[in-house]
C-alpha cells in the first residue's frame, strides 16, 4: 500500500482490479487511536465482536437516515406548498436548497474531518441535522423551512464522508471492509428508495411535518450511543487547509449543481442554467490549477492519478445518477400514465429497495470470489439490461406492474453490485490518513450523481416534449433508453479501464 504524502512524488497509479480484496493494510501509524483498537500489519483491529457490531450498527443507521433525507420530501412537496404558501415556481427550492449544500460542501467537510477528527465532525453534524429537522418540522414560513433544508444539507455534507471514513478505518482492507461497505451501500441506496415510500406514508397518514420530525429521535439515539463506542480517527500531523482549493471546488460544485437543477426545470437553453454550468466548469478548472501549485492541496494530484480513485468515482457517479433518476422517471410513468397516487407510486418502489438490499448483501461475496472488476462489469450489464426491459412498458396497469416490479428488483441488484464495487475500488490501496479524502471524493460522487440524475432526465423529457396526442410515455421511454445506455457505457468502461483481474481469494 502506498504511503505517498501530498508533497512527494507519486507512485505508479494502481488499477482497481489489481487491488486484492484480501490484501493486508499497513499499520495505521498516521492516525491517533485508542491502544486496544490499533491494528497490526496483518490482523484486524482488536475489538470484541459485539463492539464491532455496535460500531457498524451505529454508523449504518446514521448513513441510512442521511440517505432517506434525499427523497423523503419529494412526494410531500405539494402538501408543503399548500401548507406554507410556496408558489409553484419556488417549490423546487425545497429540494434544490438541500441538494446544493449537500453536494457542494462534501469534499471540504471530508477534508476537515481528516484534520480535526472524523468522530468530532460526525457527532457535530448529526446534532445539526437533528436540530435542523426539528426547526423544519415546526416551520411556519417558506424562509424558515428553506433555512432548515440548507442546514440539513450542510449536516449531510459533513456527516456522510465522516461516517464513511470511520467505517473504512474501523475495518482493514479485505473481506471485513467489503462486507461493511456492502451493507453501507445497500442501506444508502435502499434509504433513497425508502425515503419516497416513507414520505408518502407520513404525508398521507399524519402530516408532511413528520418527514422532518422522524430524524430527531434517530439522531438523538445515535448521539447517545456513538460517543462511547466509536474511537476518534485523525492524522497525527495536521496539514494546513487549502483555502483557495476549498473555495474554488465548493463554488464550482455549487455552480454545476445549480445549473443542472435549472436545466431540469427550464431546459438546457435557460440563461441561469447556462450561467451556472459555465461558472461551475470555470471554477473547477481553476481548482485543478490551484491543486497543482499549492504545497498542501485539498486533493493531492497524486491521489487523482490513481486509476482506482479516478475511474472508481466516475463509475460511482454514473451508478447513482442512473438509479435515482430512474425513480423519477418511473414516478412520472406511474402517476401520469397509470394514474397512481403518490402513496401508491412510493410503495411500488419498495421492490426496487429490496433489490438494492439483496445486491448489497451479494456484492461482497461476488468480489471475494472474483474481483471488484467483475462486480462493476456484471452489475452494470445487469442494470442496463433490466432498465432496457422497461422500454416495453405500456398503458395497461396490470401487465405494466408485472413487468416493472421484477425488472426494478433485478436492476436494483445490478446497481448495488456497481455501487459496492465503486466504494471498495475508490477507497482501496490508500493510507489511513487519506481515507477522509477518499471517502469525501466517493461521497461527493454519490451526492452529485443523486443531484444530477433527476435534472438530466427531466431535461431529456422536456426536450422530447409531450402533447395531448402522444402523452408523456414516449418522452419517458426516451429518457429510460438514455438511462440504460449510461449504465451500459459504465460497464464497458470498467471492462476497458481495469484490465487486470484480481486473483481469487483463497
Amino acid at each position: 500500500m502506498s504511503t505517498t504524502t501530498p508533497s512527494s512524488r507519486p507512485a505508479a497509479a494502481p488499477d482497481a482490479a489489481s487491488v486484492t480484496p484480501a490484501a493486508s493494510p499497513r499499520p495505521h501509524a498516521t492516525t491517533t487511536e485508542a491502544p486496544h483498537t490499533r491494528p497490526g500489519p496483518d490482523r484486524p483491529p482488536r475489538t470484541t465482536d459485539s463492539r464491532t457490531r455496535l460500531v457498524l450498527a451505529v454508523l449504518l443507521v446514521a448513513q441510512f437516515m442521511l440517505a432517506v433525507d434525499f427523497s423523503i420530501l419529494n412526494v410531500a412537496l405539494p402538501a408543503i406548498g399548500d401548507g406554507l404558501g410556496f408558489s409553484l415556481g419556488n417549490l423546487q427550492w425545497i429540494a434544490t436548497s438541500f441538494a446544493l449544500s449537500a453536494a457542494g460542501f462534501t469534499l471540504i467537510f471530508g477534508r476537515i474531518g481528516d484534520l480535526v477528527g472524523r468522530k468530532r465532525i460526525f457527532l457535530g453534524s448529526l446534532a445539526l441535522l437533528g436540530l435542523a429537522s426539528l426547526v423544519g418540522g415546526l416551520a411556519t414560513s417558506p424562509a424558515v423551512l428553506l433555512a432548515a433544508r440548507v442546514a440539513q444539507g450542510l449536516a449531510t455534507a459533513a456527516a456522510t464522508p465522516a461516517g464513511l471514513s470511520l467505517l473504512t478505518t474501523s475495518f482493514p482492507e479485505g473481506p471485513l471492509r467489503q462486507k461493511a461497505l456492502g451493507l453501507n451501500g445497500a442501506l444508502m441506496s435502499a434509504g433513497f428508495t425508502a425515503g419516497a415510500v416513507l414520505g408518502g406514508v407520513l404525508t398521507e397518514l399524519l402530516s408532511w411535518r413528520w418527514a422532518f420530525f422522524i430524524n430527531v429521535p434517530v439522531a438523538a439515539a445515535v448521539l447517545l450511543i456513538a460517543p462511547s463506542v466509536i474511537e476518534e480517527s485523525r492524522p497525527a500531523e495536521r496539514p494546513k487547509l487549502d483555502v483557495p482549493g476549498a473555495l474554488s471546488v465548493t463554488l464550482g460544485l455549487l455552480g454545476l449543481v445549480y445549473g443542472l437543477t435549472q436545466a431540469g426545470e427550464h431546459g438546457w437553453t435557460d440563461p441561469l442554467a447556462l450561467t451556472g454550468l459555465v461558472a461551475g466548469a470555470v471554477l473547477l478548472a481553476g481548482f485543478h490549477a490551484v491543486e497543482r501549485r499549492v504545497a498542501e492541496p485539498l486533493v493531492p494530484p497524486a491521489v487523482l492519478r490513481r486509476r482506482n480513485v479516478a475511474w472508481g468515482n466516475v463509475l460511482g457517479l454514473v451508478a447513482f445518477l442512473t438509479e435515482t433518476s430512474l425513480v423519477y422517471l418511473l414516478t412520472l410513468y406511474l402517476q401520469k400514465v397509470l394514474g397512481f397516487s403518490a402513496l401508491q407510486a412510493g410503495v411500488s418502489f419498495g421492490v426496487l429497495g429490496l433489490g438494492t438490499v439483496v445486491g448489497g448483501l451479494l456484492a461482497p461475496r461476488v468480489i471475494a470470489k472474483t474481483s471488484t472488476r467483475s462486480a462493476l462489469i456484471v452489475g452494470g450489464l445487469v442494470q442496463a439490461a433490466f432498465t432496457a426491459v422497461l422500454l416495453l412498458l405500456g398503458t395497461a396497469a396490470g401487465p405494466a406492474m408485472a413487468l416493472l416490479l421484477p425488472a426494478t428488483f433485478l436492476g436494483g441488484v445490478g446497481n448495488m453490485l456497481v455501487i459496492v464495487g465503486f466504494m471498495v475500488t475508490a477507497t482501496s490501496d490508500l493510507p489511513n490518513h487519506e481515507q477522509g479524502l477518499a471517502t469525501g471524493l466517493a461521497t461527493m460522487s454519490q451526492q452529485i450523481g443523486i443531484t444530477m440524475g433527476t435534472p438530466i432526465m427531466s431535461a431529456v423529457v422536456t426536450a422530447i416534449g409531450t402533447s395531448a396526442t402522444t402523452g408523456i410515455l414516449p418522452a419517458v421511454k426516451t429518457a429510460i433508453a438514455v438511462n440504460a445506455g449510461l449504465a451500459l457505457a459504465a460497464a464497458l468502461t470498467a471492462a476497458l479501464v481495469f484490465r487486470r483481474r484480481t486473483p481469487r481469494n483463497p
